[in-house]
């Protein structure tokens, strides 16, 4: 059961991997010659004239435009976290439901596997997926940043790990939905929304003190970039709620996928 769900979803996860890395390969192969031009200069000048709010959402008031690794701190990572959690979210809202879309449930039942080891199989192939391709990002980065200049290891080793614990909580999210319904197309489109809808959250939380509390229930809090950046750690905390959630969510799935009717 196990291999057959890594052989399955092996497809999606070499396209999404492919896209990503041609992005970034394209990003680091024409920011050379953006940062050593006039135009990085205007570029950090005109950063200035947006509000702190702002700028602190994109990390761009304690990262520099000026250089590749100044800008992962700041756009990059923000659009790595974006797409992991959009994987992540597919990932978890189809991975159990398209067994019920594609009529192969049938197939399923008719094995001596529990649905207890059905829902747990796949939940771990998930995870593993979310876990590769992160690495993989990091990896292809890492090599780019010792390529393309200086550069602070550990704060990047850090930061690389931080789009696991938001996608691991989205996922299990997703997943634990998935269990509600019959059809990929109904959890989709809820799966893409919780993932911006809390993007946005986390983005205009700390605009104003009013909206501060909306990063209480945005899931990209628990990356928790900003302090990796600032003192170059990965708030423990973070790591303890972001597996629990994942742990509850994966639980309730196993136990609602065994009371549901999957004629």
């Amino acid at each position: 059961m196990f291999k057959r769900e890594l052989k399955c979803n092996f497809k999606n996860f070499m396209i999404w991997t492919i896209i990503i890395l041609v992005l970034f390969g394209v990003v680091f192969a024409i920011y050379p010659s953006i940062a050593s031009s006039d135009n990085i200069k205007s570029i950090d000048e005109l950063a200035q004239i947006f509000p702190p709010e702002i700028l602190s959402a994109f990390n761009m008031d304690i990262a520099s435009l000026s250089t590749m690794f100044g800008w992962l701190k700041s756009e990059g990572f923000v659009m790595i976290l974006l797409i992991v959690g959009v994987y992540a979210g597919i990932l978890g809202s189809n991975i159990l439901v398209k067994e019920e879309n594609d009529k192969t449930i049938e197939y399923l039942n008719s094995l001596p596997i529990s649905r207890e080891k059905i829902v747990l199989s796949k939940a771990f192939v998930g995870i593993i997926y979310i876990l590769l391709i992160t690495i993989t990002i990091s990896i292809f980065n890492f090599i780019g940043l010792e390529l393309s200049g200086d550069y602070n290891r550990e704060q990047y080793i850090l930061m690389s790990i931080t789009p696991i614990f938001s996608s691991l909580v989205i996922y299990s999210l997703c997943l634990f939905i998935s269990t509600f319904t019959h059809k990929k197309k109904n959890t989709l489109g809820l799966s893409l929304g919780i993932v911006f809808i809390s993007f946005i959250f986390n983005a205009i939380s700390g605009i104003d003190k009013s909206v501060a509390w909306l990063k209480y229930i945005s899931v990209f809090t628990l990356a928790d970039i900003r302090n990796v950046i600032l003192n170059i750690e990965v708030n423990p905390i973070m790591i303890i709620i972001s597996f629990l959630i994942t742990s509850v969510f994966i639980l309730l799935s196993t136990i609602n996928y065994k009371r549901k009717n999957l004629v």
